[in-house]
């Protein structure tokens, strides 16, 4: 074998799939998919082609003409980390049909009872299958060196709607056939009574994690000329998104003027209900969003800005694995920051700057038992993306950005980015591709900046910059103050936001004594904050000070939202160190009882906190 990703079987010898077509049939009753997927290789293929797959059952592999069956194997054992291979043995295939269902534990799917709904009354299903879990829903090259376009058929019943990161062609009757997609799975009642079929295209060229749908009962606004937002159609949701993100056409605009069309046609926005394990995901044309980012002020249009970033970096220009992940989120985290200081202010976005500048100096700490994971360009061999996923590769990567456009400047940095999009869109590229283009397009630069140090060195470069800006000044100093006791007064946080007080709680020392914690919170209520950013920042603090008022607190927060934004500093900060039995406790038992609201990347990444320090 010659893999071309540490993460996915996939083998640098055998030919790209270029086009699947999937036929899905949604079981809620079991929490499984029974499908068929049309496969088709850039070229005919004979020999072996080896495909990922986790958690699924292959019923048979068939060529698309004749039906003959196709001999294939799957590994009997699981790799942890890269699923199940499943081998074909072709003979000139250029496309073949495999017929498989999914299995109630596939690590991308979220299964949701009517319970765990707003409405109460009808299920919900999403995927996630970022890093690397689109094999847990159709056996794919499952690596974003290979990218795909699609067509999907999801078989739902007539009750619920159904949205994906595609182009929505139609929704009709299950009788209607059509000849362009592959043949409905044998294994599903297909026609039956109260289904609906909803068909989608996929038209560009993707990497497999941004596949993604979800269906529930969804309800939509219109906020903009080329957006929607959908979320549950019952409960408040969706009215309060539709004003957070009413002024997403501005940032789509602004996107446009720094960095060039976009290439995408639509940029709608799905609310997930609130066990959604991310803040935002990028599945283009449709953003996947967690209720979190509703926080009233319209700062939640940040996390909006940084996925309509990664329309085009990221999206467009993809890293070639995981190793060059800084590719997508560096750039996407400068572009994101570009777009809120045009449209928000060069002080939010010098908040935005500080907060991620606290964010990866954290970072630090956590690795610094493994130090291979504060590099921009890393070695993945062997572990589990979801399990090293943290802010480096973001803060990190813009640093590196940021300090390219002082050296060069504004104006010749912004041609530069450019050029770079144009250069490489719908590719995936390595760290060496960029490094190439960089020293080509902007000659000595490697004699300025030491390139190699901040792709490939450990920890911090002494080139990072701290962001200078009035406000950030004002309110590190003030966290600094808080040390000598004294307690920022209410004339000086009257106009504060979530971010001025996440930065403040942020800058705030580990070591602080609980009736300092207690005082603080009876003047500003910050426990009860609308804003998770700060409420779980000020749960922190309370956590390290053993202040254990506010331990039923903490409790409901990990009850109400799956976000491992969230759950993993929370969950951390609980079972991390010595002499914290009733903190282990507690930890233990409310993740027995919230595990099932989780998703399962979650579950997985609390799991793995556990198995750390208890």
């Amino acid at each position: 074998m010659a893999p071309i990703d540490p993460h996915s079987f996939t083998d640098s010898t055998h030919p790209v799939t270029t086009h699947i077509s999937l036929s899905l049939y949604l079981d809620f009753s079991s929490s499984t998919i029974h499908a068929t997927a049309l496969l088709s290789l850039s070229n005919p293929h004979t020999g072996p082609l080896s495909l990922d797959t986790r958690s699924l059952t292959i019923h048979s592999v068939l060529d698309p003409q004749s039906q003959a069956p196709i001999p294939f194997s799957l590994s009997s054992d699981e790799d942890p980390i890269r699923g199940r291979h499943l081998t074909l043995s072709l003979s000139n295939h250029s496309s073949f049909l495999v017929v498989y269902s999914t299995s109630p534990s596939s690590s991308a799917l979220q299964w949701l009872s009517p319970p765990q709904t707003f409405n109460k009354t009808f299920p919900f299903v999403y995927t996630q299958c970022q890093s690397i879990h689109a094999r847990s829903v159709f056996p794919c090259q499952d690596t974003p060196a290979a990218r795909v376009t699609y067509t999907c058929l999801l078989n739902v019943p007539s009750s619920l709607s159904a949205v994906m990161s595609a182009r929505h062609v139609t929704r009709r009757s299950t009788n209607e056939s059509s000849l362009s997609h592959a043949p409905p799975p044998p294994h599903a009642t297909w026609g039956a009574e109260g289904r609906a079929v909803e068909e989608f295209v996929m038209d560009q060229p993707i990497p497999t994690y941004l596949f993604a749908f979800a269906v529930g009962e969804l309800g939509f606004r219109e906020v903009g000329p080329r957006t929607r937002v959908y979320a549950e159609a019952a409960g408040p949701v969706l009215d309060e998104a539709a004003r957070e993100f009413a002024g997403t056409e501005e940032m789509v605009l602004q996107g446009e003027r720094l960095f060039g069309p976009y290439d995408w046609e639509r940029f709608d926005l799905l609310v997930l209900p609130p066990s959604f394990p991310y803040g935002g995901m990028e599945n283009p044309r449709m953003v996947f969003l967690t209720p979190t980012v509703i926080k009233g002020d319209a700062s939640g249009a940040q996390v909006v800005a940084h996925e309509l970033a990664h329309s085009w970096t990221g999206n467009l220009i993809t890293n070639k694995t995981n190793d060059h992940f800084w590719l997508n989120e560096g750039f996407t985290t400068y572009a994101e920051r570009r777009i809120v200081e045009a449209v928000q202010g060069e002080d939010r976005a010098a908040l935005n700057i500080g907060i991620g500048w606290k964010g990866l100096n954290e970072e630090m700490e956590r690795f610094k038992d493994n130090m291979e994971f504060t590099k921009l360009k890393t070695n993945q061999e062997g572990v589990d993306p979801d399990e090293v996923y943290s802010q480096v590769p973001y803060e990190k990567g813009f640093q590196f950005l940021w300090r390219i456009e002082r050296q060069i400047g504004r104006p010749a940095f912004d041609e530069f980015l450019k050029k770079y999009i144009n250069t490489f869109k719908f590719k995936s590229i390595d760290t060496e591709t960029f490094l190439d283009f960089l020293k080509a397009n902007v000659p000595g630069i490697e004699k300025d900046i030491d390139l190699e140090l901040w792709t490939e060195g450990t920890g911090i470069p002494p080139d990072a910059y701290e962001p200078v800006s009035n406000i950030y000044t004002k309110i590190v100093s003030l966290a600094n103050e808080f040390k000598l006791g004294r307690m920022p007064r209410e004339d000086e946080v009257a106009d504060w936001q979530g971010q001025e007080w996440e930065l403040y709680l942020e800058n705030l020392p580990k070591a602080v004594e609980a009736s300092q914690i207690l005082a603080l919170d009876e003047r500003y209520r910050l426990s009860e904050s609308k804003d998770y950013e700060v409420k779980v920042a000020f749960l922190q603090l309370a956590i390290s000070a053993k202040c254990r008022d506010y331990y039923g607190e903490v409790e409901k927060t990990l009850k109400s939202v799956g976000r491992m934004k969230y759950l993993r500093p929370l969950y951390t900060a609980l079972v991390q160190g010595t002499g914290k039995e009733e903190e282990k406790i507690l930890a233990k038992r409310v993740f027995a009882e919230a595990r099932e609201c989780y998703h399962p990347i979650a579950q997985g990444v609390v799991e793995s906190i556990f198995a750390k320090h208890l």
